[in-house]
Parts: structure tokens; sequence; C-alpha cells
């Protein structure tokens, strides 16, 4: 099995590899943008209790990042399967279900931890202090694999590319900017910091927040996001076992 995950994901690691340059330089903008507008622009005029705001939103960033990128990470997964129909060729090789999808996920999880050091390193330009652990880089592996199993999930059971952009609409841009990216959840009204502490980007958030200024553990939020990442697991292995068994 080990030899099979290594498979899928080397051939993922191959294609980052020949772009890699470019992969590096289109993740610098949008990080750039947004340090120079909330960090250095809006930030100088928020004060905050813990720290200057660009401090603040790094975190967030950073969350918000992996997210994006890991999700988008798998979506070539859907062209394969709907317009390519080279997805068949991994569905006619002797290749389990829980390899082709572990494979996708740590190709998913690679780049977004590319593209998080990225972001850290440009914070540290804009003079940002960040505290760095092996635990910040376990919550942020374990969120880049929640949302590349929403991506796979998608790719598996939409058929067309506005379907798979509306799951950007609709998902991905509100937990965006909702999840305490860019504003702690507590400022929310109840009813909807309820909903928005529902859902896994708000945990990474705290948690990378609490981490990177040098706080401990949130163990309720880890535990939230283990569930997700358990239970996105089970159910894209199911939806993708469904396509090996048609």
């Amino acid at each position: 099995m080990w030899r099979d995950i290594g498979t899928v994901f080397w051939r993922d690691w191959i294609v980052l590899k020949k772009r890699l340059t470019k992969f590096i330089l289109s993740r610098m903008v949008a990080p750039v943008l947004y340090l120079t507008a909330f960090g250095w622009g809006l930030g100088r005029s928020v004060q905050m209790a813990s720290g200057s705001y660009l401090e603040f939103i790094v975190p967030g960033i950073i969350a918000l990042n992996s997210m994006n990128i890991s999700f988008h990470s798998v979506m070539p997964i859907h062209a394969e399967r709907v317009y390519h129909k080279s997805l068949e060729e991994y569905l006619l090789s002797p290749i389990s279900a829980e390899a082709f999808l572990i494979g996708k996920i740590l190709a998913a999880v690679l780049r977004a931890i590319i593209s998080s050091v990225i972001i850290i390193l440009l914070a540290f330009i804009f003079g940002a202090k960040i505290y760095l652990s092996i635990g910040l880089l376990a919550v942020l592996i374990l969120n880049s694999v929640i949302f590349a199993e929403v991506g796979f999930y998608a790719a598996m059971k939409l058929d067309t590319y506005e379907e798979m952009a509306q799951v950007n609409t609709y998902a991905l841009l509100p937990m965006s900017f909702m999840c305490g990216t860019f504003f702690a959840t507590s400022t929310l009204p109840d009813a909807v910091r309820f909903f928005v502490n529902c859902l896994p980007l708000t945990h990474t958030s705290q948690l990378l927040r609490a981490l990177s200024s040098g706080g401990e553990f949130i163990f309720s939020s880890i535990i939230i996001l283990l569930i997700y990442s358990a239970a996105g697991f089970f159910i894209c292995r199911k939806a993708f076992q469904n396509l090996l068994d048609e």
C-alpha cells in the first residue's frame, strides 16, 4: 500500500517540480497584498491587546491559504474524471482506494506547506513576530488534509466546472472572511458565532494564532479538526470506491 501511495504522490510531485518556480511566485502575490493592505495599511490604525494587527492576521492568512491551496490542488481530479477520462487509468490499475486518496492528499498537503512557508517568510520581512513549532506545523497539515478531502469529494461528485466553482463561492469564500481570519469571532452575533464555531477553519485560525504567539494547544479545537479529518477520509474513500465498483 505504501508503494502505491508513493506512486500517486510522486506523479503529483513531478508535475509540481516542473512548475515549482511559477508556483512559488504565484503564491507570493496574494500574501503580499494581504500583508500590505491589512498589515501595513489597515493594521496601523487597529490596536490589539495581544500585539500588532499584523501578528494577529498572519495566522489567519496561513489558515486561509492552506485551505485554498489544498482544495484547489485536488481539483484537477475533477477534470481527469469528467473531461479527460484519465482517471480511468487509476480505476483500472491494481491500486486501493485508500492508497489513491492518501497519495493525493499528501500531494495537496505538500503544496499547502510550501505556500505557507512563503507566507511565514514574507511575514518576517514585514516585521511580524511568529513562534514556529511542531504543533503549528501539525495544525497546518491537519487543516490541509481536511480541505483536500473537501476538494476530493467535490471532484468525485460534481460534474461541471460551474458546480466546482460554486463550492468555492458558497463554502470556501464565506469561511475565508468569517472564520476568524481577519477578526475575532467573538465580535459576531451569538447565532452567527455558533455556526462559525462549527466550521473547521475557525478552529485552525484559533490554533495557529495561539501557537504562533507562544501559547498552548486548544485541545477542543484539535479534537474537532481530527473528527473532520477522519470523517472526510471515510466519505472520500467511499466516494472513490463507488467509482471503482461501477
